[in-house]
């Protein structure tokens, strides 16, 4: 498949990769795995500097936006291996991103390095970083030859920034044909079940008067907070049971002997689409405003400006990715058949409103350890994280191979994508 400048929809073209040209009397199936070969044996001559990536990155958490180490790190050894790579790319102080090749598909390999505030990589970050590192430069040592491009993109802010989206405003995924990366998880797994959320702000406005002297004049913001918590509480009961609203206070009106004249709430929504979330924001506003009624304030609602798609995994990718996967020992399997789920949400989401993608989880910690806890942020820094690392840009080096040199898996990839995308709609605010 070949992006068209202008076009809205990815069209199957003519297999414009070199490898069905380049070795007279070799079929095209000997020289995808010996070229297969070659990208495995790059990782493994990497290795140690992409261990020793992950665990530096782990080793030095930083949150949203401010990934200073890791994106100064992630770009030298980039630049290390003779790839020009432009730093602060598509409005991102902390992104970055190269392209190796020529022509042919062009095939970006995400890497995400922002840590959780008060928990590390507790997500296990540095492992993307790592494995997103290794499949860039090992499908780039072979993209002159295999007849296609190869574009190392660095995201930041995935863990609540957006930096996804925000690089996809500047026109990061333009000239891009398909994404991919891995997460880590406490199991193999074709695809997380990664949810639409969008953050709202609930600012109440209230008037204050001594609680004492003259409560009266008081109209107490704080309890609007409250009964808006309470009527989400019990919206709960009537949402659907894959549906997710979280608040928390943040902003509790100051002394006690003080009516509150301001409160603030912080929430996440959550819903299965990106469509099915409008209307469950709505719900959540009615929510937030008949508690100021009931108090005699008022309501300021903010929605952020970086909703979060759900993922749209490509299914023939994914299955590619899941055959190389289990070339190196890893079973990968189907949360729908296997009952092993990890649910959340992710800007990966709008990546693939705009071109094929996977988002395959890898796994680093046994089984029942979850992501976003101190117990899989060690696992995240240690061996098991080290072979993900490893393994992660091998299997995702092979499916590179794959879609540069398969036709038949290029236009599979499109046909299912052609439906709903690309939608730039995923990136308005």
């Amino acid at each position: 498949f070949r992006r068209r400048r202008g076009a809205t929809v990815l069209v199957p073209v003519e297999d414009v990769s070199g490898i069905h040209q380049s070795t007279a009397g070799q079929s095209a199936a000997m020289l995808l795995e010996t070229l297969k070969q070659r990208v495995c044996d790059e990782v493994d001559r990497l290795a140690d500097t992409l261990i020793d990536v992950s665990r530096q990155i782990h080793a030095r958490p930083e949150v949203s936006h401010e990934e200073h180490f890791a994106h100064g790190l992630l770009t030298e050894v980039i630049e290390a291996q003779g790839i020009g790579v432009e730093r602060g790319a598509y409005g991102c102080p902390t992104g970055f991103h190269a392209a190796i090749g020529d022509g042919g598909p062009s095939i970006a390999v995400l890497c995400e390095y922002d840590a959780l505030p008060g928990l590390g990589h507790a997500c296990g970050h540095n492992v993307i970083a790592g494995a997103g590192l290794g499949a860039g430069l090992a499908a780039a040592a072979i993209a002159q030859q295999a007849g296609g491009t190869v574009v190392l993109m660095g995201t930041p802010a995935e863990e609540g920034g957006g930096g996804k989206i925000q690089m996809a405003r500047h026109g990061a995924f333009d000239a891009v044909d398909a994404a991919m990366m891995v997460h880590p998880a406490d199991a193999d797994l074709l695809r997380m079940d990664a949810i639409a959320i969008q953050q709202l702000t609930a600012r109440f406005h209230g008037r204050a008067a001594h609680a004492a002297a003259a409560p009266h004049e008081g109209r107490n913001a704080l309890d609007a907070a409250v009964l808006g918590y309470m009527n989400v509480a019990a919206l709960r009961q009537h949402i659907r049971s894959d549906e997710r609203i979280h608040g928390s206070f943040t902003d509790g009106g100051g002394p006690p002997n003080i009516v509150p004249r301001r409160a603030e709430t912080l929430w996440y929504v959550r819903s299965p689409s990106i469509a099915s979330l409008q209307p469950l924001k709505e719900r959540v506003m009615a929510c937030m405003t008949g508690g100021a009624m009931a108090c005699g304030c008022t309501v300021e609602q903010t929605w952020d400006d970086i909703p979060y798609a759900d993922v749209r995994d490509n299914q023939p990718m994914a299955l590619t990715y899941a055959a190389n996967a289990a070339r190196l020992g890893r079973e990968v399997l189907d949360p729908a058949a296997s009952g092993r789920r990890v649910v959340g949400s992710t800007d990966m989401g709008n990546v693939s409103y705009l071109v094929p993608s996977i988002h395959p989880m890898i796994q680093v910690a046994p089984a029942g350890i979850p992501i976003h806890t101190p117990e899989f942020a060690e696992w995240a820094g240690g061996d098991e994280g080290d072979r993900a690392v490893v393994d992660g840009a091998k299997a995702m080096a092979m499916t590179i191979v794959d879609l540069w040199g398969d036709a038949t898996l290029r236009e599979a990839a499109a046909a299912e994508f052609a439906p709903f995308g690309p939608d730039a709609s995923v990136l308005e605010r």
